[in-house]
């Protein structure tokens, strides 16, 4: 991670540690801090203004070992395989790879059969997922906003790195794919948070109130995605 300073100078974070680290010069951070970014698989680091580099880089080696074990911690990135039972908006399906046929994707008695190279399997259940779940959550969102007078205009699937869902003020909802993977009552949950947002938008009490009432199992829901979010992350 290279940083600007002042003089026109950069100064390569990564270069002088060792290893690749996100880093954040803020003026509104009072003292650094250090974390660790589960998503990208790497630390963050948030520099005050007037820190200097030499301090920045001398606070991370201190923390080397905490980082070595923190990163340690992160399950390991999955690929979809034969053979594996996946929950798909809160059924299960068993993969089903059948290399020779040419019928591509599709879900026949509980099991998602799947068409192709192996090297290529990963991607097509996740393809198949994101357009199940496109059509999916674009239904399922339209039929809840009509409950509270609202318009969907769009619905689009994204692969992000840390945001499960978003509504514009044109709304326009996004979810991530990887959220039909998760139980139903937790797809629920977001589609509810998203779909209140078109009559809210922000976090008040009255979102809050909105979204209890469309999903009185929200708190479930919510919680689900703060103890298990991860274990979804390890679909690449």
């Amino acid at each position: 991670m290279k940083i600007t300073l002042l003089t026109g100078k950069t100064f390569d974070f990564a270069q002088a540690l060792g290893f690749e680290i996100k880093v954040t010069r803020s003026p509104l951070a009072r003292k650094l801090t250090l974390r660790i970014d589960a998503k990208e698989r790497i630390p963050a680091l948030t520099i005050p203004k007037y820190c200097t580099n030499k301090k920045a880089v001398e606070f991370v080696r201190a923390h080397q070992t905490w980082i070595v074990e923190s990163l340690s911690k992160i399950p390991s990135l999955r690929s979809f395989e034969n053979g594996e039972t996946i929950s798909l908006f809160g059924k299960e399906y068993q993969i089903n790879h059948q290399p020779q046929a040419r019928r591509g994707e599709y879900i026949k008695s509980g099991i998602l059969y799947v068409s192709g190279e192996k090297e290529f399997l990963h991607r097509r259940v996740k393809d198949f997922i994101k357009k199940k779940a496109a059509d999916e959550f674009y239904k399922r969102s339209v039929r809840l906003a009509d409950k509270i007078d609202c318009k969907v205009c769009d619905v689009c699937i994204k692969d992000t790195k840390s945001r499960w869902g978003s509504c514009s003020s044109r709304c326009n909802i996004n979810y991530n794919w990887r959220i039909a993977l998760a139980p139903s009552f937790v797809i629920n949950y977001l589609i509810t948070h998203e779909v209140s947002h078109l009559l809210h938008q922000d976090h008040s009490s009255d979102f809050w109130d909105t979204v209890q009432a469309l999903c009185p199992r929200y708190k479930e829901g919510r919680e689900w995605l703060k103890e298990h979010g991860r274990e979804l992350y390890q679909y690449r």
